[in-house]
């Protein structure tokens, strides 16, 4: 046995051998002929690309498959990405919206705010919110003004855009002012366009209630409420908010005060509206002296 495995061992060499060569041999020479630069060497490297490379199709197939399935994948990812940062972007989307909504409001209410009209003898002091005491039963705020600044019980208060409440109670450098949320106030109020009045009652909530409203089918949520100045307690035309519907659907006032951000008040120097004993002096002014006395002399002529 072991001479027969020295005669195979000395027949496979020289021919392990011969076929290394062969094969170095074609690869020189397909070195060559790939870089002998000739017109009839480069058409014969043609022909050789042209019968080989399609025969070769099912030999990369598998190379070709792995390269898709890597480059879907790659595309796959990247979906994902744009869509998580779309979601995002959704998620910011909603909450400008939402911004965009309450800017809205406050622009609407801001513009007819504007386009009151009050009364041009009305001026105000502005106080700075010292505390507030509002508790369940009881909401009130202590401004820093008081009767040494002309302060009166009844007068108007104001956050700059809407209605705060009114002035109960002076000392010489405080006053107290009751919110229009507690239980103890009732403003008279007028609600637009509609121009039905109704009463503005407090509940000790975040909404005081509409009350005494004469026909609630012509009022709708969004409508403006202001006061009409009967009782002579607040003057006409100031804002208190506008008109919402509660789940059970009770309508209620969202005020146009923040009331969460009370830092300074107006307070409004109301005196009460001058009584009109003759109404026709307001389209017919009284004669004048000399109109008086040429009339007399015309008479005594005559």
């Amino acid at each position: 046995m072991a001479k027969d495995r020295s005669q195979r061992d000395d027949y496979t060499t020289p021919l392990r051998r011969l076929v290394l060569g062969i094969i170095v041999l074609c690869l020189l020479g397909i070195f060559l002929v790939w870089r002998i630069d000739s017109p009839r060497v480069e058409r014969f490297r043609a022909q050789v690309v042209d019968r080989v490379i399609p025969s070769m199709d099912w030999a990369m197939a598998p190379v070709t498959g792995t390269i898709n399935l890597f480059r879907d994948f790659q595309s796959y990812r990247r979906l994902a990405d744009q869509n998580r940062e779309l979601r995002r972007e959704l998620r910011q989307m909603k909450a400008w919206k939402e911004a965009a909504l309450q800017l809205e409001q406050e622009n609407a209410r801001l513009l007819d705010l504007n386009n009151v009209r009050l009364d041009p003898r009305l001026t105000y002091i502005t106080g700075v919110v010292l505390a507030d005491s509002g508790s369940p039963f009881r909401q009130s705020v202590l401004l820093n003004v008081g009767a040494r600044d002309g302060i009166r019980d009844g007068w108007a208060a104001m956050d700059g855009i809407g209605l705060v409440g009114r002035i109960s109670g002076t000392g010489g450098n405080t006053a107290r002012v009751i919110l229009l949320t507690d239980a103890s106030s009732s403003v008279p109020a007028i609600i637009q366009p509609s121009g039905q009045t109704a009463l503005i009652t407090g509940n000790n909530s975040a909404a005081p209630v509409v009350d005494f409203l004469e026909n609630p089918d012509l009022v709708r949520p969004g409508d403006r409420v202001i006061t009409t100045g009967d009782g002579g307690v607040f003057p006409a035309g100031l804002l208190i908010g506008q008109v919402a519907a509660d789940p059970s659907g009770r309508l209620r006032v969202r005020l146009a005060a923040d009331y969460e951000r009370l830092e300074f008040l107006r307070v409004l120097r109301h005196h009460g509206a001058e009584t009109v004993t003759d109404p026709g002096k307001l389209v017919q002014p009284a004669a004048g002296p000399a109109k008086s006395a040429g009339t007399a002399g015309a008479a005594g002529d005559g």
